[in-house]
């Protein structure tokens, strides 16, 4: 009888709403094939309180010891701690397995550094569609790429871009609103909580300067709504998202933690589907 492989060690970085339901499937046998030995979060006791609750046995550890406990680690925590996440991660040439993409134009030399350390990066898919039909795109000629998100208004409450230009949804909005219109990292930037998205498909496609995104505010919608128009030489694409709020978070949509799930079975499965 041939010796079954070993499983894939996962560590999660960052132990929220995602991180949570991640942890609670993966103790439930989700994935066969992959183990979560290992938990970081800013508050060590809180997550050690929750891991235990969910009946999670990965050991609670800071940021630093984690890559020594994982083959692979989840990157679930927040696009202003990404660029140190991913610099320890990278740098043990451990498989860093990345949410919150907005976070990368903080860390411009990302991909050569994971190269110098023998580490790899991996992009979860989160909320946007198409990415695999994009990155084909991508071998060809690329003429044009746009984004169009609405985001619910509750959603930009406390964002400092907006409410420096007046908007204050903690009011009721009549209707939608255009509020940003510029490129995937300008977008980035104005929004490092919301738009993983535009960084994502500027990766996958033709850069940030390149990726131009429009951003309304839409007060009739139950949640997100990711629309990417792209034309090539080899294929024109119109492909859009609608997201349902996930229930433990309503500002993130639900389907983003089952995209690292899913994720997390590619890599560790003998089958991949997709480019």
């Amino acid at each position: 009888m041939a010796a079954m492989a070993p499983r894939m060690r996962v560590g999660l970085a960052g132990f929220g709403s995602v991180g949570q339901f991640l942890a609670r499937r993966l103790a439930e046998g989700a994935l066969p094939e992959v183990e979560l030995t290992a938990i970081t979060a800013r508050n060590l006791e809180q997550a050690a309180r929750n891991a235990a609750a969910l009946g999670v046995q990965a050991r609670v550890v800071p940021l630093a010891e984690l890559p020594a406990h994982a083959d692979v680690i989840v990157e679930c925590a927040t696009a202003d701690s990404f660029p140190v996440v991913a610099r320890t991660v990278l740098e043990a040439g451990r498989t860093l397995l990345a949410l919150s993409a907005g976070g990368v134009p903080a860390f411009p030399d990302i991909v050569d550094f994971a190269a110098r350390h023998g580490g790899r990066i991996r992009i979860a898919s989160g909320a946007l569609p198409g990415l695999d039909s994009i990155r084909s795109a991508a071998e060809g000629t690329i003429r044009q790429v746009r984004l169009f998100s609405r985001i619910k208004p509750a959603s930009f409450v406390g964002e400092e871009y907006l409410e420096s230009r007046g908007y204050d949804f903690r009011q009721p909005l009549a209707a939608a609103v255009k509020v940003f219109t510029g490129s995937a990292g300008e977008a980035a930037a104005a929004f490092p909580r919301h738009f993983n998205v535009a960084i994502s498909l500027s990766l996958a496609g033709v850069g940030f300067d390149r990726t131009q995104v429009e951003i309304w505010a839409d007060p009739d919608i139950p949640g997100a709504i990711h629309t990417v128009e792209l034309e090539a030489d080899e294929v024109i694409l119109s492909l859009t998202s609608r997201n349902r709020p996930s229930e433990a978070n309503p500002k993130t949509s639900r389907i983003i933690a089952p995209s690292v799930l899913a994720a997390l079975r590619t890599m560790a499965g003998s089958l991949h589907v997709g480019s």
